[in-house]
């Protein structure tokens, strides 16, 4: 069976404060559509991470990633897939960067649910504790650059 993990499902309109100028600005939400619990696999994980990351509003130019499987969790009631996207800036000066930012999926897949229903998705990004899912939060740039400037502020403060 051939599974189509590129479909993007509906969007959310979230409305939000700009506290620059105090006008309210839609975003919208985007997501995907995730795959079944019955037709995951690891590479189909990492091919949805992907196309889920794709819809994100990646403003500055540069950004690369590398997503890479960390491990399998058997739990009572489900199984966790867990896996880390490090994002950076390279640049022609500096190929190899310095400081990376991580961003940190969860796919989980019931043992007591139908087969049929779509994984379940959360993520973090690095240094934070809030708990993202799909379709329900808006990703932002921001966070990635607040990590990559916390880093770099700190590396700069260290003598190697």
């Amino acid at each position: 069976m051939e599974t189509d993990v590129n479909n993007i499902s509906e969007t959310v309109t979230a409305v939000e404060m700009d506290s620059a100028n105090n006008a309210h600005c839609e975003h919208t939400i985007k997501n995907i559509d995730w795959i079944p619990c019955k037709d995951f696999t690891i590479k189909i994980g990492e091919q949805q991470i992907r196309h889920y990351m794709d819809t994100w509003e990646i403003e500055q130019p540069g950004w690369l990633y590398n997503l890479r499987f960390l491990q399998e969790t058997e739990l009572e009631f489900k199984t966790q897939y867990q896996y880390e996207v490090k994002w950076s800036i390279p640049t022609p000066s500096a190929p190899i960067p310095r400081v990376t930012a991580s961003v940190y999926f969860t796919i989980e897949i019931s043992k007591i649910k139908p087969d049929t229903r779509p994984v379940d998705v959360h993520f973090l990004v690095e240094a934070n504790r809030s708990k993202h899912s799909p379709g329900q939060t808006r990703f932002r740039e921001k966070w990635l650059m607040n990590v990559i400037e916390s880093k770099t502020l700190l590396t700069d403060t260290v003598d190697f």
